[in-house]
């Protein structure tokens, strides 16, 4: 099984360009951030004409997740279901074949101390005791988390660690998250740095490689277990009126 993620940065931006990769890599999931769009205006009948189903939570204007199946999409789940108000529209669930799939659009944080960082901060919490509640058996928390988890993740290390996107404490947050029960699966079989996933639109950065690894496929140690290959589609990135990520990918044993 190879399930994907992709913040598009605007699924009505981004609409042929998605249509045609997931055309072309058929993924048996793909997760997707920042579609922008209130439910009832994210193009189904664009995935459904490829044979995909989709569950979706958008909202207008920003945020919006969903996942993208050619397979059946069971016990579908939208937020966190914990009884605490959301921040808007960035966590869905389902199950597709077996495997518990979530995708996630962890809030950016805009500056270290203000009141966005401490939901940030907050919001990772919350995903780990969603992690915990389904630790055990196969599992796939994929996304843009918003932090890269190493200095090889990152094109500058000593600058981003006084930002929001490489501070110590949102690592810290993304290693309580994965000691809780995830393998980060790019690492399972890539160990060198210059892997990313982000790359800002200003300042070349795209073909000067000036990015960061933010969007992760995070896998239960049973599913990890059966990872077989992971990467990332920077060809995806590339032409005219790209999303600012290219998407990640990890393909399953089951």
């Amino acid at each position: 099984m190879r399930v994907a993620t992709w913040n598009v940065n605007s699924i009505r931006a981004r609409l042929e360009r998605v249509r045609d990769w997931t055309a072309a890599v058929r993924p048996d999931v793909l997760c997707l951030q920042e579609t922008k769009v209130r439910d009832e205006d994210f193009p189904l009948e664009t995935f459904a004409a490829l044979g995909y189903q989709a569950a979706v939570h958008g909202q207008r204007g920003y945020n919006g997740v969903a996942l993208l199946s050619p397979h059946p999409l069971e016990d579908v789940q939208r937020g966190f279901d914990d009884g605490e108000d959301d921040t808007g529209s960035r966590l869905v669930a389902a199950t597709v074949r077996g495997l518990r799939v979530t995708s996630v659009y962890v809030p950016n944080g805009q500056i270290v101390g203000s009141d966005a960082w401490d939901v940030k901060l907050q919001w990772f919490a919350r995903l780990k005791r969603l992690v915990v509640r389904r630790a055990d058996g196969l599992a796939v928390v994929c996304g843009d988390f918003n932090v890269a988890p190493e200095e090889r993740d990152v094109y500058a290390p000593e600058f981003w660690k006084t930002q929001v996107l490489f501070h110590p404490a949102a690592r810290a947050a993304l290693r309580d998250l994965c000691e809780a029960g995830l393998v980060d699966t790019l690492r399972l079989h890539r160990q060198e740095g210059g892997l990313y996933s982000w790359w800002d639109y200003r300042m070349l950065a795209f073909p000067k490689n000036l990015g960061l690894r933010i969007d992760l496929v995070l896998a239960s140690p049973a599913l990890a277990a059966r990872c077989t290959e992971a990467s990332i589609d920077r060809e995806a990135r590339k032409g005219k009126l790209p999303s600012d990520h290219a998407p990640a990918l990890a393909s399953f044993d089951v």
